[in-house]
Formats: C-alpha cells, structure tokens, sequence
C-alpha cells in the first residue's frame, strides 16, 4: 500500500469517527424531570428505629446530593415546592459478620432500610419511590489491645459505617430519580 492510500484511508476512519456518534453520555449529568421543577424539598426523614440521628445524616447526604448537582434549589420544607422527596427509615440492623479466635464478633455489617417517595406537587403524581430501598456497609470492631474492644473505637466505626450508607443511599437515591432508573 502506498503512503498515499494510506494516507486517504487514514483520513476516511478519522473522519468516520469524528461522525459517528458512539451513544454513551456521562451518568449523572441528565434529568428526566420536568422542566418546571426548579425547587425540590427535602424535609427531615421519619425515624421508625431505635437509632439516634440516622435520620439527619440520611437525610442531609440526600440535600447534599441534590445541591451537587447544580440545578435544583433544595429546602428542608414539604410546601412551597415543585417537588417533595419524603422517607421513612423503617430498619436499622446491626450484625455480625465474622468473628476472632475468641469467639468475639471482629467484624459487622449494618443495614438500613427506607421506605423513599418523590413526588410532582403540581400533578400530585409520584415520580419514583421505593418502599424497601436497603443499603449496608461493613466494618471492623477496632480492639484497644490485647483482645478488648474499645467501646469509643466501636461506636466511631459505627458512625463512620453510617456516614459511608448515607453517601451511598444518597447517591442511589437522587440518581435513581434523576436520571430514571
């Protein structure tokens, strides 16, 4: 083959590539909302379960995941909005996962489950909801030395487990509603 032709065949798949458009868009970067939602409130989860504040960290990764995108105005109000995204956490489980030499759990997995709705005030129609929506995380009991478990090593992995299911249901969450999945 000549440089030539190569040359031109070269400038025909440059070019061909150029044209053609391969589909892919970046996630998280559309909306299947109407475009007259502009305020979405976001108030306060309900709390069903014994866990003390799991409702403000859900809830504030959830305003925080909305703000992230850049479009809408969020508000801790169910009224005065165009939208209204409400959740009840219904479970919060806390399990060991595996355990030490000693027989004592070295390693837990917590769950937490929520009942989610988002709904259009305007057509008082729900645009998305799960009512079963569940998200865990792992994480090892930290032990003070010699085998004893440090209870404020325990309950900061625990916060930091919640803290880790609350970006990752937050994520789902607005994804989820965002995008229509």
């Amino acid at each position: 083959m000549t440089r030539r032709v190569l040359a031109r065949l070269l400038g025909v798949l440059g070019t061909a590539a150029l044209c053609s458009g391969c589909g892919y868009a970046l996630a998280g970067q559309g909306t299947f909302l109407p475009d007259y939602i502009q305020t979405i409130g976001v108030p306060l989860f309900q709390n069903n379960t014994t866990v003390f504040e799991i409702e403000q960290s859900l809830t504030q990764q959830v305003r925080t995941e909305f703000i992230g995108r850049g479009r809408y105005r969020v508000v801790a109000a169910e009224t005065g909005v165009d939208a209204v995204l409400t959740g009840t956490i219904s479970r919060v489980t806390l399990a060991p996962a595996s355990f030490s030499a000693q027989q004592q759990a070295s390693r837990y997995i917590l769950t937490v489950q929520a009942d989610i709705e988002f709904r259009d005030l305007t057509t008082d129609e729900v645009l998305w909801e799960n009512p079963s929506l569940s998200f865990s995380d792992e994480y090892d009991v930290a032990s003070a030395g010699g085998g004893r478990v440090d209870a404020n090593l325990f309950f900061g992995q625990q916060s930091n487990a919640v803290q880790r299911v609350a970006r990752d249901f937050a994520s789902t969450v607005v994804s989820s509603i965002l995008e229509a999945f």
